[in-house]
C-alpha cells in the first residue's frame, strides 16, 4: 500500500479532454494491495468518492491516526480479499492527494494552475485511470467497485470501456444528479468563492480560503447524513450547556460538530478541487451521453451489483432501482439490494457487515466463472 505516482503525457501523448483542452502532463497517485496473479485475472479497481483519495486501507505509520477510507473492506479475509484480489485505487484527475488538479504546477507557468486548469468530466477521471492500467499492463478487470461519485466512475467504466471490465458494483449512487443534487454542489461552490482569501482561485503561497470551505463542507457534509442518524447522535442536546445563552455562539452539538468537520477538511482539501470535482458530477448524466438510460447499458457486458440504503435522501434507492430496471430491459446481468440502514448516504463508508456479506458473495460468481 505504498503510494506511487505514475506520470504520462510528456511525450506527445496528451490527455485529451472532453471538453476538447488537452493536459500535459498527468501525474496520478496510486496504491495497490495483494498480488496480480499470473494471468492478469484478479484486479479490482476501487473508485473513491467525492473527497477521498488513493489510500484505501490500512496505515502507513503505526501513528497515523486513522486508516484507508474503506479499510474495513479491503484487507485479508475482507470482501475485498487481498489473499485472493489485486486491489487498485488512485486519487482522481482534478483531486489535491497526489494527482494532478488545480493546485498542481502549470509546466507553462511554473505556478499552480488555479482557475486555468481546464473543466474536467467523470469521463476524463476515468481516461487517466484508463492509462495507469494500461501502465499496470491489466487489460481486464475483475471489478470496478465505488460509492457516491466512485459508483459514477464504476458506470462510466462499464459503458465506455465493456470490453475491460467484467463487472461492476455500484453503492450509494445515481446515474445523474438531480436539480437539488446540482443545487448543493452551487451552494459549496459560492460558499468557497465568496471567500474574500479565495482571489479568483489564485490563493496559493497565501491564506486559503478556510472559511468558504469549511463553510462548503459544512453543507455537503449534512447531505451524507439521514434525519435520523442526527437524531441519534445530537438530537436538540447543547454543548458544554445547560440553558440557551441567547447570543448567536455556537451552542447546539449539531452545530459544534459540523463547524469541526469543515475545519478537519480545511486541512486535507484544496479548495479549487472541491469547485472542480464537484462541477464534474454536476455534467454527469449516463442516460444524456448514451442517448438514453437503456441505451447506455446497451453497451455494457458486465455483471452488475447495485446497493441503495434506505435513508440515502441525496442519492435515494428509486434512483438505483431505475438503473436496475434498465439493465433487466435490456437483458444484463444486475443483482439489486436496499438496505435498511439509519445512517443516510454515508452508509456505504459505515454500514460494511451486510453489505460486506454481499460483495463478497457477489464477487465470487465472478471470480469462479
Amino acid at each position: 500500500m505504498r503510494p506511487r505516482d505514475f506520470t504520462f503525457g510528456e511525450n506527445g501523448d496528451p490527455l485529451v479532454l472532453d471538453s476538447g483542452k488537452v493536459l500535459s502532463p498527468v501525474t496520478v497517485r496510486y496504491e495497490t494491495y495483494g498480488t496480480l496473479n499470473p494471468r492478469g485475472t484478479n484486479a479490482i479497481l476501487l473508485l473513491h468518492a467525492f473527497s477521498g483519495d488513493a489510500h484505501a486501507a490500512g496505515r502507513h505509520r503505526p501513528d497515523q491516526a486513522q486508516p484507508g477510507w474503506w479499510d474495513a473492506m479491503v484487507g485479508p479475509g475482507k470482501p475485498f480479499d487481498t489473499n485472493k484480489y489485486f486491489i487498485i485505487c488512485s486519487n482522481v484527475l482534478g483531486g489535491c492527494q497526489g494527482t494532478t488538479g488545480p493546485s498542481s504546477t502549470n509546466p507553462a507557468t511554473g505556478r499552480p494552475y488555479g482557475l486555468s486548469f481546464p473543466v474536467i468530466t467523470i469521463g476524463d477521471m476515468v481516461k487517466v485511470q484508463v492509462r495507469l492500467l494500461d501502465h499496470l499492463g491489466i487489460s481486464r478487470l475483475l471489478a470496478v467497485a465505488g460509492g457516491s461519485m466512485g459508483g459514477m466512475q464504476a458506470l462510466e467504466w462499464a459503458t465506455a470501456h465493456p470490453d475491460r471490465v467484467a463487472s461492476a458494483l455500484v453503492l450509494a449512487c445515481t446515474a445523474r444528479l438531480t436539480a437539488q443534487g446540482i443545487a448543493f454542489n452551487a451552494v459549496g461552490r459560492n460558499a468557497i468563492t465568496s471567500d474574500p482569501l479565495w482571489k479568483g482561485g489564485d490563493y496559493y503561497g497565501g491564506p486559503v480560503p478556510a472559511r468558504g470551505l469549511a463553510i462548503a463542507r459544512m453543507i455537503g457534509h449534512i447531505t451524507y447524513l439521514s434525519e435520523e442518524s442526527m437524531h441519534r447522535k445530537f438530537g436538540r442536546r447543547l454543548q458544554q450547556k445547560e440553558q440557551y445563552g441567547f447570543d448567536f455562539t455556537d451552542q447546539f452539538q449539531v452545530e459544534s460538530y459540523l463547524e469541526h468537520q469543515g475545519d478537519k477538511f480545511v486541512e486535507r482539501f484544496d479548495a479549487n478541487s472541491y469547485i472542480y470535482i464537484s462541477k464534474a458530477m454536476d455534467y454527469f448524466d449516463l442516460g444524456e451521453k448514451h442517448g438514453s438510460l437503456n441505451a447506455a447499458f446497451r453497451r455494457t457486458s458486465a455483471k452488475f451489483l447495485l446497493v441503495s440504503f434506505s435513508s440515502d435522501w441525496l442519492y435515494p434507492p428509486a434512483q438505483l432501482k431505475e438503473m436496475a430496471f434498465s439493465l433487466m430491459r435490456e437483458g444484463k446481468d444486475v443483482s439489486y439490494a436496499e438496505l435498511t440502514c439509519p445512517y443516510g448516504h454515508d452508509s456505504f463508508l459505515i454500514e460494511t457487515e451486510r453489505q460486506g456479506r454481499l460483495i463478497s458473495s457477489f464477487l465470487e460468481t465472478v471470480y469462479g466463472s
